[in-house]
């Protein structure tokens, strides 16, 4: 049975965050389970684009700082990093204050532009990666997440993470390489085996609902998550936020391959029940898990399953979502100057890059009226 340490923690002042931290890390055996003296560990928070702290985009630097102060309290070396997905590594964490965070601990960057390619058989769908160099000069990585909504997956906690120690413009290509929710979900799966993070720690104390995992609104829910086992943990996460995990890609093909378990879970710290927000807002429609690449899911793409549709009233013209298709020809693109951008449906795989990285959240998933009538 795995085991899920849940921590109440009210703010990211220090004097709630750090006591909120070591008790966690002691729930799980300690902080000598995860860190040797002049062992090398690379933290991975999640950047995804350059916004302040109090977006609840990022992991919040406070959160960086007391699994930093644990890890090097028991003697280990750290470094840091992600790859974003939209900007410069330095400039994204800048924004964000992890670069200060890390630069007051004293910790270098790690190299996440540069990667190498790593077989792995092992793997159920993808055999080989390419992995950032900082990933692969360490010892282990200890992964701390951001408890958001997300377009494609639901949920982006613990699995998800990973998918930042693929450097730069890789990532967009698993998207075209894996245009249904299944086939990547199934590939951030394969990654956390191949990686195998030895800690998982996921900050909650303010959340993102609704259009996550950038445009969505900061909710706070006062809670810290702790784990070695990335399953159970994102398991927990569902409960957290009412949402049934088994909506979850991510999860069902992590218990299925291995990585981890859903159910039973050994839950300790603070009772779950007092932490509970029923009303997140996340979606919980199930016409959104479309795995499959037949004929029957081709059809459905195009009329039933839920797309991204640019919001008018709130799109700048910035042309990022333009710039971040990973569709060729672009599955988005501007019809008109002074227009916004438009989207080209019979092209779309429906990865949702483009209202992941949109800078205004003017880019919602929306069900087409085909897909509403057959539900109903």
């Amino acid at each position: 049975m795995s085991t899920v340490a849940l921590v109440r923690c009210t703010s990211y002042e220090t004097c709630d965050v750090d006591p909120a931290l070591e008790r966690g890390m002691d729930l799980l055996g300690g902080v000598t389970r995860f860190a040797r003296p002049g062992e090398s560990i690379v933290l991975k928070p999640n950047l995804l684009v350059g916004r302040d702290p109090d977006r609840a985009v990022t992991t919040h630097p406070s959160i960086f700082r007391g699994v930093a102060r644990l890890l090097t309290g028991a003697g280990a070396r750290l470094s840091y990093g992600d790859s974003p997905g939209f900007g410069r590594t330095e400039s994204v964490a800048g924004r964000a204050g992890i670069a200060r965070a890390a630069r007051d601990l004293s910790i270098p960057a790690a190299d996440f532009a540069a990667g190498e390619t790593v077989s792995f058989p092992e793997g159920r769908l993808i055999k080989q990666f390419t992995i950032a160099r900082g990933v692969l000069n360490s010892d282990a990585i200890v992964s701390i997440a951001k408890l958001k909504t997300h377009g494609l997956t639901r949920i982006t906690g613990a699995i998800k993470n990973q998918f930042g120690c693929i450097p730069g413009p890789l990532k967009a290509e698993f998207h075209a390489r894996l245009p249904n929710t299944a086939l990547f979900s199934q590939m951030l799966v394969d990654l956390n085996l191949l990686l195998r993070p030895r800690l998982f720690v996921v900050d909650g104390v303010v959340a993102m609902e609704g259009n996550g995992p950038q445009g969505g609104r900061p909710r706070p829910l006062h809670a810290l998550l702790l784990s070695d086992d990335p399953v159970a943990l994102d398991a927990t996460i569902c409960r957290l936020v009412n949402l049934d995990p088994h909506l979850v890609p991510t999860i069902e093909y992590g218990e299925a391959f291995g990585l981890g378990t859903a159910s039973p879970i050994d839950l300790v710290g603070d009772p779950i029940e007092s932490l509970i927000a029923w009303d997140f807002d996340v979606n919980r429609d199930p016409r959104a898990t479309v795995g499959r690449r037949g004929v029957a899911f081709r059809v459905a793409r195009w009329i039933v399953v839920p797309r991204p549709v640019v919001r008018a009233a709130q799109c700048t013209r910035c042309g990022t979502c333009v710039r971040v298709c990973p569709v060729t020809p672009k599955a988005i693109a501007f019809d008109a100057e002074g227009l916004p951008p438009v989207h080209r449906y019979d092209r779309c795989i429906r990865c949702y890059c483009c209202q992941e990285l949109c800078p205004e959240g003017a880019i919602e998933i929306e069900v087409p009226p085909l897909g509403r009538l057959l539900h109903r």
